[in-house]
């Protein structure tokens, strides 16, 4: 007997990948030129400031690739999946505020952490509060190997 699915797999409609940090903005940018579904690839538009948890969800701007300006509100309300790209020096307050307005949602959420071991100890800390998975890289290839499998 042979199980085989002769069609396509219907990707994701709704993944946003974060980054949290100037190094993440630049490894989430460069993912971000590779052909993808309806993926959002978007950064912070500076530091997060306000009420932590979801009520500070609206004091979270984000900004796309190409530099349009949008907010966490609007980007999770055809969310399914929220990954957060991290290196060193991430903004803690964000992680915190996009993991309770993604929990608020019942939207998956994923940490990836991408550095020297010995160096993303503090960034680490930081996100494991937030993100139901947590991975911690050397190589920023296993971002788009992560994106790949959730069909991103």
């Amino acid at each position: 007997m042979r199980y085989r699915i002769d069609r396509p797999i219907r990707g994701r409609r709704g993944a946003r990948i974060i980054g949290l940090d100037r190094g993440a903005d630049m490894i989430v940018a460069r993912i971000a030129q590779r052909q993808w579904g309806y993926a959002r690839f978007l950064g912070l538009a500076g530091p997060v400031v306000g009420e932590v948890g979801d009520a500070g969800s609206e004091s979270v701007a984000l900004r796309t690739t190409a530099g349009a300006s949008t907010n966490l509100l609007a980007e999770l309300a055809e969310a399914d999946v929220a990954i957060m790209v991290a290196t060193t020096g991430s903004d803690t307050a964000a992680a915190t505020i996009i993991g309770a307005a993604c929990t608020v949602r019942a939207i998956m959420t994923a940490g990836l952490v991408i550095g020297d071991p010995d160096m993303v100890g503090p960034t680490v800390a930081a996100i494991r509060p937030h993100a139901r998975v947590l991975m911690v890289s050397g190589d920023e290839h296993d971002v788009v190997d992560v994106l790949s499998a959730l069909r991103a």
